[in-house]
Order: C-alpha cells, then structure tokens, then sequence
C-alpha cells in the first residue's frame, strides 16, 4: 500500500514479532518496511510520530556507488591509520584531526557530522574513566585485585586470566561492555602487578572478554538496537551468545599469552 503522502510504499509490517499480511491499525512499536525515493525516506525520518530504525543517510551509503566524497574518505581513513600505527602524533589529535578533515574536505556537513556521534556513547564512557580513576584512588581496585589474587592461591597468571573472564563475563551481560572493560581493567592492572606478571596480555585479554557481552540485548547498543527491528525476545541472545563467549573466554585466556607471554 501508499502512504498518505503518495511518495513511499509500505512493504512489510511487523506487529508483536510477527509478520502481519492483512489490514493493521498501527500501534507503537509496530515495524514498518518503506521504499521510495531518498528524499521521501529522509522527510519520513524527520517525522516526530516515526522512529526510523535504519537511518536514510546510512543505508544510502550502503546503496550509492562510490564516489568523489567517498575516496576523500578513505584518503583521510588511511592518513588516520598511518598515524595511529606509526605514533607520530597521539591518538586523541589523530581522531580529533580525521574528523575536522572530513568536514574540511566536504565529505560531511557541520549538522551530518554531529548527527553520527553517539552522545549516550560519550556520555557513558566519559563517566566510567571516572568511575574507574576513583576505583584506583579509592583503592577498591586494589581490594578485589588482592580477593581475586588470594582465591586463585598458587595457581598462576592463566588462572588469574580465568578469574577476570569471569567477572567481565557476568558484568558485561549487565552493563555495556565498554563500561565493564574500564572497571575491570583497574582490577587486572593490581592484580598483575601483585603476581609480578606483565600487564600488557591481562589488558589484552579483558579487552577479548568485554567483546563477547552477547548473552543479553544490554549487553552492547548494538544487540539493543536490533531488538525491536527484528523481533527478538531477551532470551534469543543467549542461544548464540554462549557459544561465542566461551571462545572470547578460550581466545583470551590461551591464545593472548601465546602473541603476549606474560
């Protein structure tokens, strides 16, 4: 069927998690699937009443060819990780530079560029380099470096390597996973200097375990994002989940201290 508008035909309906074939009253939260043209899409976007699950402007890139905006792009993609890889410049100006660069060379406008940054993102991490400073200051990190460290006993750094897969694993299915690897890595860092290890695999591994927050739709944005647009139910995500956090957990506690001895 057309919408109001004319402009956009409606392809699909989703209702409750079920694909719905006969006539619907709309209610919130039900899925629409909509094809027409871009600028049609883009106004369909902009409407208060519509939360559009696959923003125009991405699929659009998804769908257009290359071109002149798009090899400028990946010019100042490259430049940025040549950069980063050779540490001629820190990180942080490297990013801050490649994003201005992008808006300087044309390839976004002012109001694009502040449309792509995840504010809730900033706001989330910011707040947990703070949480995770006041657990070094406050010694806290070192109080459950020194629990985790006392409950292993003799057994050594791949044990210790276990006992961090498990808290990251359980506050990860809880809190974002970014938010779990800055509280963690606090603990790791006393912990491997407690056991006189090196510092660099444990970060390594946290940074593997924090990955695998897949046994539930908070664990990550992403899994919370796909929820609603494709039906899933809180309990899909472990049947999949599992199985990939078991091998972040083998990936980080073995296969890490091959490349990084400790």
């Amino acid at each position: 069927m057309l919408t109001e508008s004319g402009e956009l035909v409606v392809a699909a309906m989703h209702h409750k998690g079920q694909d719905v074939h006969d006539e619907l009253t709309l209610s919130a939260g039900d899925t629409l699937l909509l094809q027409g043209p871009w600028e049609a899409l883009d106004s369909a976007a902009d409407d208060p009443d519509i939360m559009a699950v696959d923003n125009p402007d991405l699929v659009r890139r998804q769908a257009v060819p290359l071109g002149a905006g798009a090899k400028r792009a990946i010019g100042v993609l490259a430049a940025m990780v040549i950069l980063l890889t050779t540490g001629l410049i820190p990180a942080p100006v490297v990013g801050v530079g490649a994003a201005l660069a992008m808006v300087v060379l044309r390839v976004l406008s002012v109001d694009e560029a502040y449309r792509g940054i995840s504010w809730t993102t900033v706001i989330l991490v910011g707040g947990m380099m703070s949480l995770s400073a006041a657990m070094v200051a406050s010694g806290a990190a070192q109080s459950l470096a020194e629990g985790l460290v006392a409950l292993i006993g003799d057994a050594g750094p791949y044990a210790l390597m276990a006992g961090l897969f498990a808290i990251t694993a359980v506050l990860g299915q809880l809190i974002s996973n970014t938010a779990t690897a800055l509280i963690v890595i606090p603990v790791g860092l006393s912990a491997a200097a407690q056991l006189d290890i090196s510092a660099i695999p444990v970060l390594l591994a946290v940074a593997v375990f924090a990955a695998g927050a897949l046994l539930t739709p908070v664990a990550t944005p992403a899994n919370l994002m796909v929820m609603e647009a494709a039906g899933y139910r809180f309990g899909d995500y472990w049947r999949l989940g599992l199985p990939l956090l078991l091998l972040y957990g083998v990936a980080g506690i073995f296969l890490v201290p091959v490349f990084f001895p400790f």
